[in-house]
């Protein structure tokens, strides 16, 4: 592949614990052994260190479960688990439980108080719970309460309750990420059911191209070509190709104008930048917009090369 040279990756590997330790996995194919060596790394130094600097004594995050965005409990748990932080940390371990504790919503699934809970929510909670935790009851009601809201288009979409008829690209995403990580983890909860689950909301999202309205071929919202990191809950079609080499999803061809948008972005150097941030509150800055991003271009380069033998150069 030719954007893959040894110049890209010195320069992922001179990046943060957690950029080396991806790229090590993802890119190089390293050892179990190294790999666990370079795991480990993470929350003694950069971002991860800096994010267990904010976690309260009482073990949350910016004072809430949900809200602020985004130095909340639940989203620096995401952000956590985005970085590779190594599994079996009992101050994440009690975070995490927390978030598994709290209130259910009558319509199932963690509500975080709300009175019903949230799709997208709930699939963001599953990607982090089943990270950091495997097995749980509450995750597999989570699981009970995605694969009952999965409307009838075969994805989702957070305001089901409200009247929604066709499912949401961001809602969806979230939910699939959830479901692999789930997998990944070693459940077996519901599973013929997830796969079939999966199945149907890849193929949603390959319907639409990725970005584009199934009926029109109008680009859905063009903040959807943007490249940002972290990426929240909002959907890019960088996250959802990412999304796409995790699960092992084979190459589609109504992937192919995404993957050429990907391309396109690439600068000449071989890195892509970051493209924007989303408004709110954060802890600290791990890259600057408009600048080289070591995250873009670790995953640009690995759906690249997932897609390798398929993508039409």
């Amino acid at each position: 592949m030719d954007s893959f040279n040894n110049t890209v990756i010195d320069w992922l590997l001179a990046g943060d614990a957690s950029v080396v330790y991806q790229t090590k996995r993802d890119l190089l194919g390293a050892g179990d052994s190294e790999l666990k060596t370079l795991q480990k790394r993470i929350p003694m130094e950069g971002w991860g260190k800096q994010f267990m600097k904010y976690r309260n004594a009482d073990g949350l995050w910016g004072g809430g479960f949900y809200l602020p965005k985004w130095t909340s409990t639940h989203y620096t748990l995401l952000d956590l688990k985005n970085l590779g932080f190594p599994k079996g940390n009992h101050l994440i371990n009690e975070s995490v439980l927390q978030v598994l504790y709290t209130e259910k919503g009558k319509n199932g699934g963690i509500s975080y108080g709300r009175k019903y809970s949230d799709v997208c929510v709930n699939g963001m909670i599953l990607n982090f719970g089943a990270y950091f935790v495997g097995k749980h009851k509450s995750l597999n009601e989570i699981v009970d309460f995605l694969l009952d809201t999965q409307m009838p288009d075969g994805g989702w979409n957070c305001k089901y309750l409200q009247g929604a008829t066709h499912s949401s690209v961001h809602s969806t995403l979230s939910v699939l990420e959830g479901l692999c990580e789930h997998i990944h983890s070693g459940n077996v909860h519901k599973i013929r059911e997830i796969m079939l689950a999966k199945k149907r909301g890849v193929e949603f999202l390959l319907v639409h191209n990725l970005y584009k309205s199934h009926t029109t071929g109008a680009i859905i919202d063009p903040k959807m070509l943007r490249f940002t990191y972290p990426t929240r809950w909002r959907y890019d079609i960088l996250r959802a190709l990412d999304y796409f080499q995790r699960a092992q999803v084979s190459y589609d061809k109504r992937m192919e104008d995404a993957l050429s948008i990907l391309r396109s972005k690439q600068r000449p150097d071989g890195l892509w930048n970051l493209e924007g941030k989303h408004a709110g509150k954060f802890h600290f800055e791990m890259e600057k917009a408009g600048q080289p991003s070591r995250w873009n271009t670790l995953r640009a380069l690995r759906v690249l090369k997932h897609f390798e033998s398929g993508y039409s150069h």
